[in-house]
């Protein structure tokens, strides 16, 4: 029985530990967007999915009440949520750069992010 709850806890411990190199990483890339002042190769549909994966595993986390899950989608959705703030800010849009420039709002953008190329209007 306590080989058992230590090997839970041990894994459980691996688990947010890797989860902070996760994290590490969607800030590096959020770090990178603003540094460059452009988003122009960074897939919106791949933080979206990633969103959606982290969102999915903290709603399991908490149903099943896994501290080691909950933990690690929390810090993992804090700065993928980052990274999604900077790649809307900095998003290659169509009339960048132009006087009347202004950012669509973030629903209108987040909807657009989630549709295929084909049937989606550019920003």
């Amino acid at each position: 029985m306590i080989n058992n709850f230590l090997f839970k806890n041990l894994l459980g411990n691996l688990l947010i530990i890797t989860s902070i190199f996760d994290a590490i990483k969607y800030t590096i890339q959020a770090l990178k967007i603003s540094k460059a002042k452009s988003a122009k190769n960074m897939s919106r549909r791949f933080i979206n999915f990633a969103m959606m994966n982290d969102s999915v595993k903290l709603v399991y986390g908490v149903v099943i009440f896994d501290w080691y899950i909950i933990i690690s989608s929390i810090l993992a959705m804090i700065c993928m949520l980052h990274l999604w703030w900077e790649i809307y800010l900095y998003y290659t849009y169509k009339m960048r750069g132009c006087n009347n420039f202004s950012r669509p709002n973030i629903l209108l953008y987040f909807i657009n992010s989630l549709l295929p190329n084909r049937i989606r209007k550019r920003l």
